[in-house]
C-alpha cells in the first residue's frame, strides 16, 4: 500500500478529506476566480482614472478581496455547511463578520508560515505549504466556530420541570 493510501486511512485525515472539505476547496477555488476577475475589472476599468499604479492596485485589491470573501461566505453557508442550523438570533452581517475574522486569521497564518518556511525551502514551495496548512486551519475554524451546528430554537429553551403533586394540591 502506498504512503498516500495508508495516510488517508488515518482518522483525522479521513475526516478532513470527506466531502465537506472538498466542497470547501471548490468554494475557495471559485473565490480565486472571483478575485482575479474583479481585480482585472477594477484595474482596467473601474479605477483606471487613478494615476498612481500603487493606489489603483490597492483599491482594486480591496474590492477584489471583499467580493471574493462575500462569494466564499455565501457558497460556504449555502452549500458547504447547508446542513447546519444557523443560530436563530445571529444576524447575517454578524455571521459574515465572524467568517471574515476566520479568513483574516487564516491569511495571517499563511503569511507567518510562509515567512518561517522560506528559511528552509524555496519561496514558492514555502508558500504552497503555508496555503495548505492555512486552508486546513480555515476549514477547522469555520467548521467548529463560524458554521458550527446549533440546536433548533425550541431545543435551546429551558426544559419544563414537572410540578410537585403536593404543591399543586396546596393551591
Amino acid at each position: 500500500m502506498s504512503r498516500l493510501a495508508s495516510g488517508a486511512q488515518h482518522p483525522l485525515l479521513a475526516w478532513i478529506f470527506k466531502r465537506r472539505f472538498m466542497k470547501f476547496g471548490m468554494v475557495g477555488a471559485s473565490g480565486v476566480v472571483v478575485n482575479l476577475v474583479v481585480l482585472y475589472l477594477c484595474q482596467e476599468f473601474l479605477f483606471s482614472t487613478i494615476t498612481s499604479s500603487g493606489m489603483r492596485l490597492n483599491a482594486s485589491l480591496a474590492v477584489a478581496i471583499f467580493f471574493a470573501t462575500a462569494n466564499n461566505f455565501y457558497w460556504n453557508r449555502a452549500w458547504t455547511w447547508s446542513d447546519r442550523q444557523h443560530h436563530p438570533d445571529k444576524h447575517l452581517l454578524l455571521h459574515f463578520g465572524q467568517y471574515a475574522i476566520a479568513v483574516w486569521v487564516g491569511i495571517a497564518l499563511q503569511f507567518i508560515l510562509t515567512k518561517l518556511f522560506v528559511q528552509h525551502m524555496h519561496y514558492l514551495l514555502a508558500n504552497a505549504s503555508a496555503i495548505v496548512m492555512a486552508s486546513v486551519f480555515n476549514f477547522l475554524v469555520n467548521n467548529f466556530w463560524t458554521f458550527r451546528h446549533h440546536k433548533p430554537a425550541d431545543e435551546m429553551a429551558l426544559p419544563l420541570v414537572p410540578e410537585d403533586d403536593n404543591e399543586v394540591g396546596k393551591r
